[in-house]
């Protein structure tokens, strides 16, 4: 009886020592490698310093413990993040960042809104590569609430336009709306009022083309009167300051 008592206590005594070195080593696994992909807004640097800050943030078995069971930090125009292991000392951070199509200047503020006119991000600061929408008419705003305009599709005709410039590689400064959903773009010094969205496609091309052309000048390109069937040439440009 006592053999079997003592028995039993060494089995225990075992169990908690192989317990204790399993976690004695995982303490001592350092993550010094991190990828970062998914992200746009920010670079892979800036999203490293964010989620690792302090010493215990680079060990293996803290940071597992953090990202599964603890609540994500929230970081600006991020969505939320997962961190997977390649191993103990690897690790890649998938960002899944908001979806932001532009922003309006609101109360000293710029208010991001996504491809549905919902406002997901305020922020002091312009976020690159995202036009500044104006000529919206709008009253009270109010984050994760939607935009408040009277016609709704215009986010679609918005969500539109902004995927053609990205597609075609051209970055505006501005998109300016007028009461009639008409849409003209600032880049630089030059003005391309674009009309309404019809043929948006083919004006947003010839836009392109053009650009390499008026490089450097000043004025107003007029491809609101683009038409696609027409052979020549069905829209002008019109120098000034």
């Amino acid at each position: 009886m006592i053999k079997r008592k003592t028995t039993k206590r060494k089995i225990v005594v075992g169990v908690l020592a192989a317990v204790l070195i399993l976690l004695l080593l995982l303490m001592s696994f350092q993550i010094n490698e991190v990828k970062v992909t998914g992200n746009r807004q920010y670079t892979s640097e800036q999203i490293e310093k964010l989620l690792f800050k302090e010493g215990w943030d680079r060990n293996a078995l803290y940071c597992f413990y953090k990202d599964r069971f603890k609540e994500h930090q929230q970081i600006p125009f991020v969505e939320d993040y997962k961190i997977v292991f390649q191993n103990p000392a690897k690790v890649e951070v998938i960002v899944y960042e908001k979806s932001v199509v532009g922003y309006v200047s609101y109360m000293s503020s710029y208010m991001y809104f996504d491809k549905d006119g919902i406002i997901v991000e305020s922020s002091s600061g312009k976020l690159e590569g995202v036009p500044l929408i104006t000529g919206l008419n709008f009253g009270h705003i109010a984050l994760h609430q939607p935009l408040p305009v009277e016609d709704k599709k215009i986010f679609d005709e918005i969500l539109n336009l902004t995927q053609l410039l990205s597609t075609h590689q051209i970055s505006v400064d501005r998109i300016q709306y007028d009461t009639h959903g008409n849409a003209t773009l600032v880049l630089g010094d030059i003005n391309v009022q674009l009309g309404s969205n019809d043929q948006m496609n083919g004006k947003i091309s010839e836009l392109k083309d053009q650009l390499q052309v008026l490089t450097g000048l000043s004025g107003t390109l007029y491809l609101d009167t683009y038409d696609e069937a027409e052979t020549a040439t069905s829209y002008r440009f019109i120098k000034g300051n």
